[in-house]
């Protein structure tokens, strides 16, 4: 078989850079090892369930939509008009959520394989590659669980050692398990879903200060997966923390977290002052987690302890006594290279410049992030497949944004993955903190149109 561009991983950012290669009229080979033979070293990963192409394996949300005052509905916005397979497959697998945008992860993931498999330009290959090629155009998108054989050709390809962190999976439970005589149906401050003229998007489990308490003691108390030798030191990241994590914080962490009930009005605790519920002391949230509405997951409830644990504890949420889990929580292993010491501004492993790495590998984090670094290292490879200069998107934008901080702008000493977020644009002091957001984001549309204009991708 012959071809032009090799992709290594078929999760979100190998997907997305399959896709924006096959667009632009290149052969691409695209090696999974999930779903591969025996004799062709496949495996499954510790968090993945199947062997489709672009499986989400943590959360169903590709989280905010608004593309007016938020830095990733901005990257939605932008990935959308550089024809993305991920947020044009998302839309169809789309699922209320409020102004965030959540998917059904089977029909998402289904849908991203069957365009790329039915695409002519694109060749998937069940293979585990264990270690990286020699010559020829090539983009990494292993992601946070690349395999143990293929991580040691890349630390010593790089001359750095692995940054990792563990990386924590929320439970998911059945819909008609869960008991709505406890439980209400709203969305914080009463936002309405206009799309599907719904009330809310989330399942509320209120809690009263002791059974709060009891619960937060009982997190604490629980029992842990225990850590391999190897897992020893390894750090958290901030935005993915385990809730009993959280937890050992300080009793009122959680409060201000996940478990925040500001904006919720019980139905079932009502007074004269509040005849439409007080605000519960605590709650637990569950958000739909497939189109049918059978799966719901419990927001921000990412954990590391034992199934038992799990189980026994979660059941004494209200509302979720009976519940039945389609999925308990888990924990697995995140890696990634110190992008702003071996990378390239254009993605291109230092020491080996025929490698690009893309997606969480390259430390960004959250799957809009991945896929969006995905998407322009296969723009790049076109471009360089044609003999042409590539210039990034404007770093006012939120692509150029992202892969100015993973490509350089972050400080290699100090790296950690990182979602997109106005910090990492060019700073609007002059505008009023009140008008920023939506200052930023115009910015960043128009500039993003003109840099478009400059560079209109060569269709297939």
């Amino acid at each position: 078989m012959t071809y032009d561009v090799h992709i290594i991983g078929g999760g979100l950012a190998g997907s997305e850079a399959a896709w924006q290669l096959a667009q632009a009229g290149l052969k691409v080979r695209l090696s999974e090892m999930r779903g591969a033979p025996e004799d062709k070293g496949g495996e499954m990963t510790p968090a993945h369930q199947t062997d489709g192409l672009a499986e989400l394996v943590c959360s169903n949300s590709f989280r905010s939509d608004d593309s007016d005052k938020n830095a990733v509905g901005l990257l939605h916005d932008e990935m959308r008009r550089l024809d993305s397979i991920v947020m044009t497959a998302g839309e169809k697998a789309r699922v209320p959520a409020g102004s965030a945008m959540a998917v059904d992860r089977d029909v998402f993931s289904a849908e991203v394989q069957r365009r790329l498999t039915d695409h002519p330009n694109v060749t998937v290959v069940r293979e585990r590659v264990d270690t990286l090629p020699d010559a020829g155009l090539t983009i990494v998108a292993t992601g946070p669980l690349t395999a143990q054989t293929l991580a040691k050709s890349i630390v010593e390809a790089t001359g750095e050692d692995r940054l990792a962190f563990f990386d924590a999976i929320a439970p998911i439970v059945h819909r008609d398990s869960i008991d709505m005589s406890k439980c209400w149906i709203q969305s914080r401050w009463n936002k309405r879903n206009e799309a599907s003229n719904e009330d809310g998007d989330y399942i509320n489990c209120p809690m009263t200060k002791e059974q709060y308490e009891v619960f937060v003691q009982a997190l604490v108390d629980g029992e842990k997966t225990e850590f391999k030798e190897w897992e020893a030191d390894t750090p958290y990241f901030d935005g993915c923390m385990p809730i009993e994590v959280m937890a050992e914080r300080g009793v009122e962490t959680l409060r201000y977290g996940p478990m925040k009930g500001v904006g919720l009005d019980n139905p079932y605790d009502t007074t004269e002052e509040h005849p439409q519920g007080r605000w519960p002391y605590a709650v637990v949230q569950l958000r739909q987690d497939n189109k049918l509405g059978t799966l719901w997951n419990m927001v921000g409830f990412q954990t590391k302890l034992k199934y038992g644990a799990q189980v026994e504890l979660f059941r004494t949420i209200p509302g979720l006594e009976n519940a039945e889990f389609a999925r308990l929580g888990g924990l697995h292993r995140n890696t990634f290279i110190n992008s702003p010491l071996v990378l390239d501004r254009q993605l291109r492993l230092n020491k080996a410049p025929h490698i690009r790495f893309a997606g969480q590998i390259t430390g960004c984090e959250g799957y809009v992030e991945s896929s969006a670094i995905g998407l322009m290292a296969g723009l790049m490879v076109a471009a360089e497949h044609r003999g042409e200069d590539w210039s990034p998107p404007p770093r006012t934008t939120a692509l150029g944004a992202l892969l100015s901080h993973v490509t350089g702008d972050a400080e290699a000493d100090t790296f950690q993955p990182m979602n997109v977020n106005f910090g990492l644009f060019p700073p609007l002091h002059e505008v009023k903190k009140k008008q920023r957001k939506e200052a930023y984001t115009s910015r960043a549309k128009a500039d993003l149109g003109e840099w478009l204009a400059a560079n209109e991708p060569v269709p297939a």
